[in-house]
């Protein structure tokens, strides 16, 4: 995969910053699930190889470990929502559900809709055509399971 971070002239936003850091962290967990290459080596190439400046590199760390190392728990957690085994989705699709899976469950200051769309825009940018919706409905019912509090109090407007 190659790096198709847009990038802006001028002081980049905290939340281009993330935006940049979660497509990183997609392209290096991609990386990570078809080559099984170590973490460490990882983030180690994508820290040389990668202008990242304009990137939260705490996020994509964070982002990268996390989901490597608690990759089987949030499958386990996206699992019951799934149409198909585990092993027939797609290593994009796989790699974004599992960024989002852990946002939803681990990075509670994250609001779940900006969970859900960040997930959501990584499959339009490196998905194919239609796994943006599929990613959508999937991390939507898992919102319901793992934060449905905060849904039911943006609902009642609290």
């Amino acid at each position: 995969m190659n790096d198709t971070t847009p990038r802006k002239k001028g002081k980049p936003s905290l939340t281009e910053m993330r935006r940049n850091a979660r497509s990183f962290a997609l392209q290096a967990l991609y990386q990570w699930s078809v080559a099984g290459q170590l973490v460490n080596e990882i983030e180690a190439q994508f820290r040389v190889d990668n202008d990242m400046s304009a990137t939260d590199i705490k996020l994509f760390c964070e982002l990268l470990r996390g989901v490597t190392s608690g990759s089987k728990t949030l499958d386990e957690a996206y699992r019951p929502f799934l149409d198909r085994p585990l092993a027939d989705l797609d290593p994009v699709e796989l790699s974004v559900l599992r960024i989002g899976a852990y946002e939803l469950i681990h990075r509670l200051q994250v609001p779940y809709r900006v969970a859900i769309n960040e997930s959501v825009e990584l499959a339009k940018v490196f998905g194919a055509t239609e796994s943006h919706k599929y990613v959508n409905g999937i991390l939507d019912k898992l919102a319901q399971r793992v934060r449905g509090e905060e849904i039911r109090a943006r609902r009642s407007g609290n």
